[in-house]
């Protein structure tokens, strides 16, 4: 993509050892961001790692189960130790409804709290950590993945899709509040991605709906099929470089068409 702004940035991308983060984390490496990456499961982030490595960037691994109140500020200090003021935050970590999808009568509360603790309360504790130094240097990016949910429901998915709509409405607030301080504070809302953890929601949904899972498959988006991690990174580039630098307080649909708002 070869976009200006991302060469040398400290970028802290959480979730990075699957998925969405995984694709996000690897592009802003491509660009020359120096890349810290935050998951729970140590084997995927020192693959991830790997794989910078090999093509020439520089990351660090830093294992953190952010459904824990003190761990997102820890894991800030942690990596500007090592690493420097971070630059670029990716708030891309977060439990989905697949884990346990039950109608509202019959939720489980330890999933709600678990849900809105991942997807809303770390984003909230992850930007409040990194803003003061994004503030003082007046340069920053926070960058959120939300979900097409962040605009709809989700059925059998009441934390989620609260969850969702919640930090879209913190991350356009932080932006109301740092516009004139040169952060820009923007949120992506993919469509259903192929990954662990929509592989389980396309299961039940399939059994749910009585459809094989071929033909439920090719009925996720207007386009056809779902989309893939790599479909997200670029948006994720861009809006962390300085070609976006007037752009903030947005949620860019990333959606086959599924929702076109």
């Amino acid at each position: 993509m070869n976009l200006t702004g991302i060469q040398g940035r400290v970028a802290l991308v959480t979730g990075a050892g699957r998925g969405i983060g995984r694709a996000i984390a690897i592009a802003l490496a491509g660009e020359g961001a120096r890349v810290a990456l935050s998951a729970r499961t140590r084997s995927e982030l020192d693959e991830v790692v790997g794989l910078i490595r090999q093509a020439g960037g520089e990351s660090v691994a830093f294992e953190a189960d952010l459904s824990q109140r003190p761990t997102p500020a820890a894991l800030v200090a942690e990596v500007q130790l090592e690493m420097g003021p971070v630059d670029i935050l990716v708030n891309n970590a977060g439990v989905g409804s697949s884990s346990n999808p039950k109608p509202l009568v019959a939720f489980d509360d330890d999933f709600w709290d678990l849900s809105l603790a991942v997807n809303l309360t770390a984003p909230y504790l992850l930007s409040r950590a990194v803003l003061p130094g994004m503030l003082e240097r007046r340069h920053g990016r926070i960058l959120t993945i939300a979900s097409i949910n962040s605009r709809r429901g989700s059925l059998h998915g009441a934390a989620y899709a609260a969850s969702k709509h919640g930090v879209l409405g913190l991350m356009r607030t932080i932006a109301m509040e740092t516009a004139a301080d040169g952060v820009t504070v923007n949120c992506i809302c993919p469509g259903p991605v192929v990954s662990l953890m929509n592989d389980k929601r396309m299961e039940y949904d399939a059994k749910r709906l009585g459809r094989d899972m071929a033909e439920h498959e090719r009925l996720q988006t207007p386009i056809g099929g779902r989309l893939v991690p790599e479909d997200i990174a670029p948006m994720a580039v861009y809006l962390a470089s300085d070609a976006a630098r007037m752009i903030t307080g947005q949620a860019y649909n990333v959606c086959g068409g599924l929702v076109m708002s």
